[in-house]
């Protein structure tokens, strides 16, 4: 239903080919763990537009079927300021941990204990030159105030009721694919810089035909809702939506070849991903892979390319957002990268 908004890029390839490596670089650029994640580039290069939220979050949906690892660190800020650190929003009644005040204490009590802390710690800052002494007080009071923004935030009664069909059934369910692509566009129009959804699951070495169909079902409406409903608020021209694995899967089975049990192993040399809003060209299909969807034949798109690419459209020149840690200019996509003009309108 949303095809024709979609930018899909057929000749994607990457570096690694084991999970955390491979999630590793495309979250950082490196497979090496230690460098910040593109959601704390963009919270560093574009700073806070909502001094109640933070600049990056993330959401975690279980999926059906083997799921892979995630590591905290894959929303880590690595070597920049602690500031910059992808903030998790959980489901239940304590979405963000240790934000609600204990049994007891009023919102006056944490406003004076906050206050003692922050006299202290600006001694501190004052004696030792830390600057992570002045993030930590950011911090405490940004949770602060999120004590007043989260509750309103995961709360979806004043969302109507075709919005709610929109993204369908399991949209009421926390937790679920389908309420965290609605709590993307609540965290997106209230201007969060970067939001992160992740869906487990897809490690289908077993069961694909089983586990592809549950998978299919738990993301196809909610993320074409999420497009939609971007859209028709004029959000989507400004956000740059991203769908990918971190890489693809052969085309041939995996184990024995049954109708009801094979899988499909692990394949970096090319896989698809799309984009949509953010200035990308909709409706097209940019790379192609040859028959037998082994090795690609035309525009193949690095994983540098695409976050070279995407910097673009968020406003940097990808060689010249850096950090200089340790004698060295850090970025995102290190020594490599072209803007991919092909996928832009």
């Amino acid at each position: 239903g949303v095809a024709r908004d979609l930018c899909i890029v057929r000749s994607m390839h990457t570096d690694a080919i084991n999970h955390e490596p491979a999630i590793t670089f495309f979250q950082t650029g490196n497979q090496i763990p230690g460098r910040p994640s593109f959601g704390s580039w963009m919270s560093y290069g574009l700073g806070n537009a909502n001094e109640n939220l933070p600049a990056f979050v993330v959401l975690i949906s279980q999926g059906f079927g083997n799921m892979q690892a995630l590591s905290e660190r894959f929303w880590s800020s690595g070597f920049l300021n602690g500031k910059h650190q992808g903030c998790k929003i959980r489901t239940g009644d304590n979405p963000v941990l240790y934000l609600k005040d204990p049994a007891g204490v009023s919102r006056k009590d944490r406003r004076r204990m906050l206050d003692l802390v922050g006299a202290l710690n600006e001694k501190e800052e004052a004696r030792s030159f830390d600057p992570e002494i002045a993030t930590r007080m950011a911090q405490y009071e940004m949770a602060y105030r999120m004590q007043m923004s989260v509750p309103d935030l995961v709360d979806f009664k004043d969302e109507t009721e075709d919005t709610l069909a929109m993204y369908g059934p399991e949209v009421q369910k926390p937790g679920t694919f389908a309420a965290n692509c609605l709590l993307a566009r609540r965290l997106a129009e209230r201007g969060v810089r970067f939001i992160q959804l992740y869906m487990r699951g897809w490690d289908a070495h077993g069961n694909l035909p089983r586990e592809i169909r549950d998978q299919s079902a738990a993301v196809d409406q909610p993320q074409a809702a999420l497009i939609r409903d971007l859209d028709q608020r004029g959000l989507l021209e400004d956000t740059i939506v991203l769908w990918s694995g971190e890489f693809g899967r052969t085309v041939y089975s995996q184990g024995a070849l049954t109708e009801t049990n094979y899988g499909r192993d692990h394949h970096p040399r090319a896989f698809s991903t799309w984009l949509a809003g953010g200035g990308f060209k909709r409706g097209i299909v940019h790379g192609e892979t040859d028959d037998f969807g082994y090795n690609i034949v035309r525009d193949p798109v690095s994983v540098h390319d695409l976050h070279a690419t995407m910097l673009h459209q968020l406003g940097f020149d990808h060689e010249r957002l850096t950090h200089r840690v340790q004698g060295r200019d850090f970025r995102l996509t290190d020594v490599h990268g072209e803007v991919v003009k092909g996928l832009l309108a």
